[in-house]
């Protein structure tokens, strides 16, 4: 894309999206705890006497509370029409944040929405570095020796702008995501197309990208919160591991939140899943399985505010074309090398449990099995499983400054059992330990270091250096 194609767009998006009234980063926990400002928020309306609490009159200002019901409380501060333009401000800050919730409760956001725009605008602003050292091979670039290569250096830019668009009072809403991409290594954004260019950490190009990567709409059908059109999909609602896959689809995704807290779902997915790394800029960090292939799952989870969480899952990609199950610039080989009789399907099981100690201290453990079986003579470690352990402490909100969040975690991440796993530092294809932190240096400004430590699968055997690490850091802004 020109870069006065480029400019005209951006600039046409934010003058589009200063006239929304809600410029809202989501919150990644599932949990809202107690020190968050939409506690603080709720407690001034509280006060003012426009809430009060659940149905017993009661409101829990010193616990941890679900975002289901945080957002039962939000629901009933919407109804009040006589309050004063501060408190307003709460009611409409709150009710962005908690928009989602919101819509399963079948409170329409629209219908606040509506009174001054129908389009709500997001986005992202983001820098990141990736240093990476991993097995060599020979001058030829042919094979592996017994040596580890230099780090090779990714500086990326990201920005990214998502418009939610509420059509009508249907309960449906309009989504898309607008991506550019650039490579910070070269200043104009020149050089390599085909992957090979030398500052490229993972493979990929050394140019800029713009995209509309994600349009769909999302509403009730069935009973479930539906999307359908270009979606993303996420494996693993109950941890938020990803472990197996963190993409874009086309298709259909269905997902039944149930019981009285919500606390229970069941998500379906269905569509045809496409990565391109030679056409795809964004490739140069790219952790993905490199093909197309109709990609299905279904996922069941359950997980309480506090205590035991469990999920069962199945994914399959099928019919794969052109792809290879290799990352980056490793090229272990194709899928015809790799797996025994060359089949083009795979079909991956999932389980995991977790304990939520406190609002502070979690654990968790994630597996999962392939049905794919390596060639006869490979001789690197199995590439039909894989699995993360993780044990957090805290976590980083992005709408809080001065939060942070630290975490360990030990990863196996086979070939065989993922897809595109959602780690910016853990790599597929690899084994190794991370370990990693957040901290919120300004409301909605997020820092991120993450470095991981381990061997690569394909060459973890005698007679090969294997090593593989990965150091990685980010600065986010959202608005």
């Amino acid at each position: 894309m020109k870069t006065k194609t480029l400019v005209s767009m951006i600039t046409g998006a934010l003058v589009i999206g200063a006239a929304s009234t809600t410029f809202a980063a989501a919150n990644p926990f599932s949990d809202v705890p107690a020190d968050s400002w939409a506690y603080d928020a709720v407690s001034k309306l509280a006060a003012d006497g426009i809430v009060d609490g659940y149905g017993d009159g009661t409101y829990k200002g010193q616990e941890t509370m679900t975002r289901y019901e945080m957002a039962q409380i939000v629901a009933k501060a919407m109804t009040k029409t006589d309050i004063d333009k501060a408190d307003k401000a709460l009611v409409d800050k709150l009710a962005a944040e908690f928009s989602e919730e919101l819509d399963n409760l079948g409170v329409r956001v629209s219908d606040l929405e509506k009174k001054s725009d129908n389009v709500k605008w997001g986005g992202e602003l983001k820098y990141s570095y990736a240093g990476i050292k991993s097995p060599a091979k020979d001058t030829a670039g042919t094979s592996y020796v017994d040596k580890t290569s230099d780090r090779q250096n990714n500086n990326t830019y990201e920005f990214r702008l998502e418009p939610k668009a509420f059509i009508g009072n249907s309960g449906w809403t309009a989504n898309a995501r607008i991506r550019y991409y650039s490579n910070a290594n070269s200043a104009n954004n020149s050089g390599s197309t085909n992957g090979t260019g030398s500052n490229n950490a993972n493979g990929g190009t050394d140019k800029s990208d713009t995209v509309v990567d994600r349009i769909y709409v999302e509403g009730p059908l069935f009973g479930a919160d539906t999307k359908l059109g270009k979606l993303d999909t996420y494996s693993d609602d109950t941890f938020g591991s990803g472990m197996i896959i963190d993409d874009n689809i086309s298709g259909a995704q269905f997902k039944w939140n149930m019981g009285k807290d919500k606390t229970s779902y069941v998500k379906a997915v269905v569509g045809r899943y496409d990565f391109d790394s030679a056409s795809n800029a964004a490739s140069a960090a790219h952790n993905a399985y490199d093909g197309t292939g109709n990609y299905g799952s279904f996922e069941a989870g359950y997980k309480p505010a506090k205590g035991l969480s469990a999920m069962a899952g199945y994914y399959t990609l099928r019919n794969i074309k052109n792809g290879d199950f290799a990352t980056g610039n490793r090229g272990d080989g194709t899928i015809d090398t790799l797996n025994k009789g060359n089949s083009d399907n795979d079909g991956i099981w999932a389980a995991g449990l977790g304990y939520k100690f406190d609002k502070n201290v979690n654990i968790y453990g994630i597996y999962a099995k392939s049905n794919l079986d390596a060639v006869t003579g490979y001789k690197g470690d199995a590439q039909d499983k894989a699995y993360d352990i993780t044990l957090s402490y805290k976590g980083a909100d992005a709408s809080k400054a001065g939060s942070w969040g630290l975490y360990t975690a030990y990863r196996y991440l086979g070939q065989f059992a993922t897809i595109n796993p959602t780690y910016d530092a853990s790599t597929r294809g690899t084994k190794g330990w991370e370990v990693g932190a957040q901290y919120t240096v300004a409301q909605n400004i997020l820092a991120t270091l993450r470095y991981y430590d381990g061997k690569d699968l394909s060459n973890d055997f005698s007679g090969y250096k294997g090593d593989y690490n990965k150091l990685y850091g980010a600065v986010e802004f959202f608005f």
